[in-house]
């Protein structure tokens, strides 16, 4: 009734390769080369990503205050009252 789940398909011309979980390197050159390759790459996208965050701040705290202003009474028009 059918094959193994190990062997459902025959694949022709493809070759794997496996390396046992005990004789990788978990984290190769990570100071050497990847600590420096981030931040070379973090470098190069400076200029295009922290300008549209500066902007979308200085808009957020700009209607945050303008709201909070907006909730305010004027004292003005409670001068006559007694």
């Amino acid at each position: 009734m059918g094959r193994h789940f190990g062997n459902l398909a025959r694949v022709r011309h493809v070759i794997a390769y496996g390396l046992s979980p005990f004789e990788q390197r978990a984290f190769p050159h990570f100071f050497s080369k990847g600590v420096p390759n981030l931040l070379r790459r973090a470098q190069a996208s400076v200029l295009r990503v922290v300008p549209p965050f500066v902007v979308f701040y200085l808009v957020y705290t700009w209607g945050n205050d303008e709201f909070e202003k907006s909730k305010r009474k004027n004292p003005a028009t409670y001068e006559n009252d007694k």
